[in-house]
């Protein structure tokens, strides 16, 4: 068995005894992206000059008696719309994107600055790294790459990258490089980024786990913002404890994000394996049952089944004010993406691509009063969504209505004779996790008839994340689905 193949915490005691090392571990990694990537196509940027040399500094702290912990010495990629420093650029997927750094940093701050118009550009190399990526370095993992985004992370295709599971099929978006590279064994961990469902949906349809943390658990400083209300940062990973690790570490207030609430953070793999019996899991009896494929379905209701087993309580629940979730996330998240991108929209659109110009553009035309009227109804689905949570601990759900489309053929035909486009599809049972900002997990639960990845998502309450992690365990170690990796065994069509 290669060591890329072998689970994070059984590779970490191993780095840990010094019985392999963190070269070894790194050389690994980068023989299986090597070996995958023509298929997948997953990396803007790969270093393995840098991550050897990262490797290296490893090796040496850990035989001088400074092993900082399980991620020490474990490779990672990042989604391109993160900054890192130190020889590699940050493109955002995108040619459009001078200015933006600067923007950006001021809109997140709530400080209004001028913005230089060569601050950023398609091969930019940050200063300094996102706040997420300093505590990852400092957690002592190692850096393989950077991988491809949706342009500027508003959409859930990433047109450049395949699945795993099958390379003519979409990986998902926007952080679809991410969860490529960990469903096809290079990494087993990624950084991602979350607006409407951008870990989730990947990790979905790439067989990985995905974990969205509640608002305000980890900073966004340094994270290219599509919607600074929702935007969310988080792990991919292989396994559910590769998620509380890569989670707990990144986690934490920051006082240049204002979102981020100062609670302590607490150690969420102790108690992991605790177990589900007397917890309530509410089961959705609307908007999660609607126009949703029946093998997906199936899936969550298997996983209920499961954890009902185990001795959970299934309650049914009704979800508040769904009519109102989709609208309000979109009228949320497009005024405050054409806000941080003005600028360019006005003296560069042509460097945009058509999809994300034609959305920027949107979001431009949206009244004031729109845009106001939907954080009203936002702060009432939140109200209405604490109330829903009184009586359950969890709510499970389907993660998406269906598995991975075409690349070709981005689209959804249901039996009713509609159509639906892959991103409305996708984000339709992902967004309510960014609305309310509560934490939601996604664990892998079936395959399809055609091979490909189901997942389920269990949502909590906020900064519940130890106990959704605590539900994602017990259906990944009573089940054969999770930690599987993908043969990758054809090129993409």
């Amino acid at each position: 068995m290669e060591l890329y193949e072998l689970p994070l915490v059984e590779l970490a005691e191993k780095i840990r005894t010094k019985k392999v090392s963190p070269v070894e571990v790194t050389q690994s990694s980068l023989a299986r992206l090597e070996e995958v990537e023509p298929a997948l196509t997953a990396f803007v940027t790969t270093t393995p000059e840098l991550a050897l040399e990262q490797a290296k500094a490893a090796e040496k702290e850990i035989s001088d008696g400074n092993y900082r912990g399980p991620l020490h010495g474990i490779p990672v990629v990042i989604k391109d719309n993160i900054d890192t420093a130190d020889r590699m650029s940050t493109t955002a997927g995108s040619l459009a994107l001078e200015g933006s750094i600067a923007a950006r940093d001021a809109f997140i701050v709530g400080r209004l600055r001028a913005t230089s118009s060569s601050a950023q550009r398609a091969d930019y190399v940050p200063d300094t790294d996102s706040t997420s990526v300093a505590k990852l370095y400092e957690a002592g993992m190692v850096l393989i790459g950077k991988t491809h985004t949706h342009e500027f992370a508003y959409g859930a295709t990433t047109p450049t990258t395949g699945n795993p599971w099958a390379p003519n099929r979409t990986p998902g978006g926007s952080s679809g490089g991410s969860g490529a590279a960990v469903g096809a064994g290079v990494v087993h961990v990624a950084l991602g980024s979350d607006t409407g469902g951008s870990i989730r949906i990947p990790s979905a349809l790439c067989g990985t786990v995905g974990l969205k943390p509640t608002f305000g658990r980890a900073s966004r400083v340094g994270v290219a913002s599509l919607s600074w209300s929702l935007d969310h940062v988080g792990p991919l990973s292989r396994n559910v404890i590769d998620s509380a690790l890569v989670m707990a570490a990144m986690s934490g207030y920051d006082r240049h994000d204002p979102a981020t609430v100062d609670v302590p953070v607490p150690d969420m793999v102790t108690g992991i394996d605790a177990g589900v019996a007397g917890k309530k899991i509410g089961i959705p009896t609307n908007y999660y049952t609607e126009q949703v494929a029946t093998e997906a379905a199936e899936a969550a209701s298997t996983a209920a089944a499961k954890l009902e087993e185990l001795g959970a309580e299934l309650v049914e629940v009704e979800i508040p004010m769904a009519e109102h979730i989709i609208s309000t996330e979109w009228a949320i998240m497009m005024p405050e993406a054409t806000a941080y991108h003005m600028d360019y929209l006005r003296n560069s659109p042509e460097k945009f691509t058509d999809e994300t110009r034609t959305l920027l553009e949107a979001g431009a035309a949206e009244l004031a009063t729109d845009y106001v009227n939907a954080l009203r109804l936002r702060t009432l689905i939140q109200a209405g969504w604490k109330e829903m949570f009184s009586p359950i601990d969890v709510l499970l759900a389907p993660t998406l209505v269906a598995a991975a489309t075409l690349r070709s053929d981005p689209f959804i035909r249901w039996q009713d004779g509609t159509v639906e486009g892959a991103t409305g599809a996708y984000v339709r049972l992902s967004a309510p996790a960014n609305v309310t900002g509560l934490p939601s997990l996604s664990v892998p639960a079936a395959f399809t008839s055609e091979g490909l990845p189901l997942g389920v998502q269990i949502i909590g309450k906020p900064f519940a994340e130890p106990e959704i992690l605590q539900f994602g365990y017990a259906l990944e170690q009573n089940t054969d689905v999770v930690g599987k990796i993908a043969p990758v065994l054809a090129k993409a069509a």
